[in-house]
């Protein structure tokens, strides 16, 4: 299949990108049946967030995220902790500024300003301008640099492309071009700091606003974190001058079926869970069945949590709030995080373990 511009999508391709549109199509069918939306998006994202930011070298872990709106003393992560809470915030704002503003040089500036204020960064990030010198990727100079991208002048030109090829009428099909945006944004490195990050939630900006996937579940920085160094490599062959732009864009159709198929049974695990841990109120009284549930939904989106969380949604005294905790853990719906007996927090460890694999392998060790 020939497109606009010369690049011919090989069959082969062709029916990577035919498979990863399948899967999503099942992922967007599951999705819109799930309930509580809402609270299992606040997972999907910080996940994200948390692997885009070890990318750029954050050590903190996505129990780290999750544990941070709920930790009172400053952990010697708190920096890097911190990047991954701003992250989802920024996400956030994006995905809803994306609604009712086009994907465009104005709103990739805005969220890379407000990324970057206050971040992990390598150098000056000079948030939300674009850059005014040149830039290099690896090396201590331009010259001895793994990849120079252009020039300021032939940035400007470059990114102004980018910005039309967007909102394109063409033939790429519509995962093609994702890849392909993601790569190019890349190329062109039109900041001082922060382009892989920007770029990464461009993907998932791009798939959400053309309508690809209408719930944002599908992203792809836990990919290219498992595949860091082949993540790079398909991204420096696809900037070099003989660019291997098919071997790019199979990478990321790979990876677009993989965390697919991953989120699609992340929604069957939770609609399992959901429905047998929702079943236990029935052992409940009424009263109490109704304030433990909606507790329960909560817990789908903040699965750790101490005596503070609760007392905040439901308005209890610590020792109702308390009473609830130990009804819940009775119920084997929380347990405690840690060995203590201060300040102790408590996991929905049987959902909180359907987003972390390490959490998961860790538990079923003990």
């Amino acid at each position: 299949m020939a497109c606009e511009g010369g690049f011919v999508i090989t069959p082969k391709l062709y029916k990577k990108h035919e498979e990863a549109i399948r899967l999503i199509g099942k992922l967007d069918g599951i999705t819109r049946l799930l309930p509580d939306k809402e609270f299992f998006l606040m997972m999907f994202t910080k996940k994200d967030a948390t692997y885009s930011s070890q990318i750029e070298g954050t050590k903190a872990t996505l129990q780290d995220a999750v544990a941070a709106p709920v930790t009172e003393e400053k952990s010697r992560l708190h920096s890097d902790v911190d990047d991954i809470v701003h992250y989802v915030e920024v996400v956030n704002y994006g995905m809803e500024r994306a609604k009712t503003f086009p994907i465009s040089l104005r709103l990739i500036s805005e969220i890379h300003q407000k990324l970057m204020t206050d971040a992990r960064s390598t150098q000056h990030a000079y948030p939300g301008e674009f850059r005014l010198s040149q830039n290099w990727i690896g090396g201590k100079t331009s010259m001895d640099a793994s990849f120079v991208p252009p020039a300021q002048a032939d940035m400007h030109k470059s990114f102004n492309d980018l910005e039309k090829f967007i909102h394109a009428k063409d033939d790429y099909p519509s995962l093609v071009k994702a890849g392909l945006i993601h790569a190019q944004f890349e190329t062109i490195h039109p900041f001082t700091d922060g382009n892989g990050r920007t770029g990464r939630m461009l993907i998932t900006m791009y798939m959400h606003h053309t309508g690809i996937l209408e719930l944002p579940v599908l992203y792809l920085a836990s990919y290219f974190k498992k595949y860091q160094k082949l993540y790079y490599q398909k991204l420096q062959a696809y900037h070099d001058e003989d660019s291997d732009i098919d071997g790019w864009l199979s990478f990321f159709l790979e990876g677009v079926a993989e965390i697919a198929e991953s989120a699609i049974n992340v929604c069957d695990n939770i609609t399992i869970l959901r429905d047998r841990d929702f079943a236990k109120m029935h052992k409940l009284g009424k009263k109490s069945a109704e304030s433990t549930l909606e507790i329960v939904r909560k817990l789908f989106g903040q699965p750790i949590v101490g005596v503070a969380e609760i007392m905040k949604w439901t308005g209890f005294t610590p020792q109702g709030a308390y009473n609830v905790i130990e009804r819940l853990k009775d119920l084997e719906i929380l347990e405690p995080l840690h060995d203590t007996d201060y300040g102790q927090k408590y996991i929905y460890a049987d959902y909180y373990e359907i987003f972390d694999d390490a959490f998961r392998s860790a538990r079923a060790k003990k």
